[in-house]
């Protein structure tokens, strides 16, 4: 059985209560689609969270489409989300979209927003395949969660590592756990039940209207989808579930 949040800001893994959380992604309404139950479940508890996201998104709508507007649209659409679940700390870090890879720079660019904000957890997308449902295995995914486990360990902690970001007066900062969302199912040991906020993530999702269309479908699969996350982690019938990795990362 899965070890089940409390929707506290206790740590999960140790005594350390965390204070400030972190959620990195390649694209505008990742998170929404995949963590903001969980998210908006830790704002509610008194966790402060920022979001990084790696591209604003604009590889989408029409080819005829001036790709710049697509990328303010976008960014305008998930800060609506992110406020949704409590989330008013935003960075776009502008990579393109579509091309996305886990360079030095990306990494760089990540260690700065964590040495910045300071978080005691970091939640990211797995560098892993998840072969049980393949199109959520995005190659931007994959390289955001590459870059930020970079990010995490060893670089944000290394005072040696992108030594321009100690010259810009952001000191070490080590994080305590790292959250994996959408890797290989056997690995997300961790469920959250976010029954009470499902409202929440469906408007956070809602706030997508450039992406999501057909949106009473996606909440009724959604729902489906969590409902059987739920008891695959042995929560009661008819409750709803995120599921992540964690690793101890301190």
């Amino acid at each position: 059985m899965a070890d089940v949040t409390k929707h506290t800001p206790d740590d999960p893994m140790s005594a350390h209560p965390v204070r400030r959380a972190l959620v990195v992604c390649a694209h505008p309404d990742d998170v929404d689609f995949g963590a903001a139950g969980t998210v908006a479940a830790w704002t509610s508890a008194g966790i402060e969270v920022a979001y990084c996201l790696c591209t604003s998104g604009e590889a989408t709508g029409e080819l005829d489409e001036d790709r710049a507007g697509v990328a303010r649209l976008r960014e305008e659409e998930q800060r609506a989300a992110a406020a949704e679940v409590g989330v008013t700390d935003l960075t776009f870090l502008r990579y393109p979209d579509g091309r996305l890879t886990p360079s030095l720079e990306l990494r760089r660019d990540i260690s700065r927003v964590i040495r910045r904000f300071r978080p005691q957890r970091v939640l990211t997308w797995s560098p892993e395949i998840n072969w049980d449902h393949i199109v959520t295995s995005h190659p931007d995914h994959r390289a955001a969660g590459s870059a930020t486990l970079a990010a995490v360990y060893p670089d944000a902690r290394n005072p040696h590592a992108h030594p321009e970001l100690l010259a810009e007066g952001l000191d070490p900062w080590t994080v305590r756990e790292l959250w994996v969302a959408d890797g290989p199912s056997f690995l997300r040991s961790h469920a959250v039940d976010v029954t009470d906020t499902f409202d929440r993530k469906l408007a956070a999702l809602r706030a997508h209207r450039s992406q999501i269309k057909a949106y009473d479908r996606v909440a009724d699969e959604l729902r489906t989808h969590l409902r059987r996350v739920a008891e695959s982690h042995g929560l009661p019938a008819g409750r709803l579930a995120e599921a992540f990795q964690v690793v101890n990362t301190a």
